[in-house]
């Protein structure tokens, strides 16, 4: 079984690799829903769901349909705006931009493809536009409660009022945390599409894909297709000049082990994968271990472990929460990021210090789960 993406006579710069914040936002939240799927980001889900807002964990519970248990199409809405070059964009903003271009028949149809639709994949008229597909569509979310049968009845009567609230939504994750998470994890997946691309370039589009996963390959002969080995069957075209011709691989920091591929009819073909896995560290000796356990046996450290596993803070915002002095503080994470426990970075003028919350997650679950209690 399998997807497969027909390129014959398809150009080669017709195939793009790049990130996609949009994409790796959605990747986020699906990690959020769902994370026994992913239990490499115990630790930052952990976090991260602490640390929301009551009203951004209600909302987020509200839509969670289209990132839970699959992953909504609206979230790769670069490859479904005709006149595009199949590129996402640069910033969560530029891609909010886009998907504010997804005419309403798109979205809606994209939004309910895998709770509500079942002729979705087989470019099934849009619930706003057949009276059929808009019963069925209420039918199914019936099915799966009060919250998502009212949400589905919004959407069909106003689809311009609730994407505004998922663009709402989607900016208030931003401020939240995914700036911090998009921080962290572009320029990895900068990396990757640089280095893929460079592959595809010189060493051709079969060494590219196995560079992907080896569950993407090069097939067809004299009319090439990308093969994408699933437990399902599809077919999708890179060729339709209703969207332009192209395919786009958007890889993903969040989303292993998910390997998911658009190949919805009007759409331009995308494959969402993974990026390699870094290698985890081996264990830490004895010494560095109790340094580890030293520095965080320290009363008022084990307060300001409390704030920084909860979220980025300077040594100022971190001395007016605890009443200490900022040269208290000040040594205090001096003791903890040379123990390795804490991670930095600069915006503006300001120094940020956060957990490092994989290290710590090695320490120990019952720590981890204390300190955000």
């Amino acid at each position: 079984m399998s997807v497969d993406i027909d390129i014959a006579g398809l150009p080669p710069e017709r195939i793009l690799f790049s990130p996609s914040p949009l994409a790796e936002l959605g990747s986020a939240l699906h990690a959020l829903a769902e994370l026994a799927h992913h239990p490499g980001l115990h630790g930052w889900a952990t976090a991260t769901a602490a640390a929301l807002k009551p009203d951004l964990a209600d909302r987020l519970h509200e839509g969670g349909f289209m990132w839970s248990p699959a992953f909504s199409d609206i979230l790769l809405a670069f490859a479904g705006v005709p006149g595009r070059d199949g590129r996402p964009g640069a910033t969560l903003t530029e891609e909010l931009d886009v998907l504010d271009r997804l005419d309403d028949e798109r979205f809606v149809a994209a939004a309910l493809e895998f709770t509500c639709s079942t002729t979705y994949n087989q470019g099934g008229p849009s619930p706003l536009a057949d009276a059929r597909g808009r019963e069925r569509a209420l039918e199914l979310a019936a099915a799966r409660g009060p919250r998502q049968e009212d949400f589905v009845r919004r959407l069909l009567a106003d689809p311009h009022a609730v994407r505004g609230w998922v663009r709402r939504l989607f900016e208030d994750c931003e401020q939240a945390f995914f700036a911090d998470v998009w921080h962290r994890v572009r320029p990895q997946l900068a990396a990757d599409a640089r280095h893929k691309t460079e592959l595809l370039r010189h060493k051709g589009l079969a060494d590219a894909l196995a560079a992907v996963s080896p569950a993407v390959s090069l097939t067809g002969g004299d009319r090439p297709r990308i093969r994408v080995d699933k437990l399902t069957d599809g077919l999708a075209t890179a060729l339709d000049p209703a969207v332009g011709p192209g395919a786009t691989f958007v890889p993903t920091a969040l989303g292993r082990p998910h390997l998911l591929v658009l190949p919805a009819p009007g759409w331009r073909p995308v494959v969402h994968y993974p990026v390699q896995a870094p290698e985890l560290s081996g264990p830490a000796s004895v010494e560095v271990l109790h340094r580890r356990l030293e520095a965080l046996a320290h009363p008022v450290r084990m307060r300001i472990v409390r704030f920084l596993a909860r979220g980025a803070y300077t040594t100022g915002e971190l001395a007016d929460a605890t009443g200490l002095s900022a040269p208290e503080v000040s040594r205090h994470l001096a003791l903890l990021k040379k123990s390795g426990l804490l991670t930095t970075r600069r915006r503006g003028r300001y120094v940020l210090h956060q957990l490092d919350l994989p290290v710590v997650a090695r320490l120990g679950s019952d720590f981890l789960e204390g300190v955000l209690r």
